[in-house]
């Protein structure tokens, strides 16, 4: 036969339907972390995606025309600059402007929300230095 073992057990169930922890198990914090109904919940307005990725969308027509314009060696540049920019950072108690990202994508001269509502001295998130330089090395 052919077909194997596998066509005489017409009523079985597959192993991929059961995990390993059982049918009716539920969820596993250990193994998944908690669970989180701000990701699973759907946008709200239609226009909710655009203005959350508005800057991933600039950056692409903005590499686009510049491909287009001067060829493929400027944007590629300009994302090797960005990639630059993104790996220096302060230590982690002290406030990043993030001047020079601002500089690459022309926003340094423009006032925004963050400008204004964004003073770290007002921030609630300040802690003890040492603890959290440990924490970013991995010795806690």
């Amino acid at each position: 036969n052919s077909r194997g073992a596998a066509s005489l057990l017409k009523d079985s169930i597959p192993f991929t339907d059961i995990s390993a922890s059982g049918l009716f198990e539920g969820h596993d914090l250990l193994r998944r972390g908690f669970t989180s109904v701000k990701n699973e919940l759907l946008p709200s307005h239609p226009l909710e995606l655009t203005e959350k990725n508005f800057q991933l969308n600039q950056d692409k027509t903005n590499f686009a025309t510049l491909r287009n314009i001067q060829g493929i060696h400027a944007p590629l540049k300009l994302q090797m600059e960005f990639r630059a920019v993104k790996q220096v950072q302060r230590l982690p108690f002290l406030h990043s402007s993030n001047m020079a990202m601002d500089i690459l994508r022309g926003n340094d001269e423009c006032i925004g929300f963050e400008d204004i509502l964004n003073d770290p001295s007002q921030s609630e998130v300040m802690g003890e230095p040492h603890m959290m330089m440990e924490h970013k090395l991995g010795l806690l």
